[in-house]
């Protein structure tokens, strides 16, 4: 028999979502059904959380859960950050597939992504860390102040662009 259900116990669950949208309840059920939350109502919370700033895109979403009260926060994933950094208009996930991120963001955007996601990074440095986004850009497809990411790459590798060490 399994041990009998703590509540103060804290339990984080993890959660990827379309910013905006309420999941399908049955998505959320096998994750937080033993919790003794239901699905519905955290499908609504998260909705509300990401409307504002993330409608539109995937984000992964961590679910806090203690006392049976579940506190909702948006892990943003590095190509979710450049998307956003991009400004697209926000699109009809419906109606618009296969979207072109084409767009072009500065280096000064790639910097205050790295510092965001500098913590959840394994490079020593923030150098390594602006390499990691720089070759998110080249998976998400847009240019970094007109330039390839590859070559941005290779020009802070040989010490041509310089990195500030915050």
């Amino acid at each position: 028999m399994p041990p009998k259900f703590d509540p103060s116990h804290v339990v984080d669950v993890f959660v990827r979502v379309t910013g905006g949208e309420v999941g399908a309840a049955s998505s959320l059920a096998p994750k937080i059904g033993p919790l003794g939350l239901s699905p519905k109502k955290i499908g609504e919370d998260i909705a509300k959380e990401t409307a504002k700033d993330w409608k539109g895109l995937r984000v992964t979403v961590k679910l806090t859960v203690q006392n049976r009260q579940a506190k909702v926060t948006v892990v943003p994933s590095a190509a979710a950050l450049v998307i956003k950094a991009l400004k697209e208009p926000e699109r009809d996930r419906k109606k618009t597939k296969n979207i072109k991120h084409s767009g072009n963001i500065s280096l000064d955007d790639v910097i205050e992504i790295a510092k965001v996601m500098r913590e959840r990074s394994m490079a020593k440095d923030l150098s390594g860390t602006v390499k990691e986004i720089l070759g998110t850009c080249v998976s998400v497809g847009c240019t970094v102040d007109g330039k390839d990411p590859k070559d941005l790459q290779q020009e802070i590798t040989d010490g041509d662009v310089e990195i500030p060490q915050d």
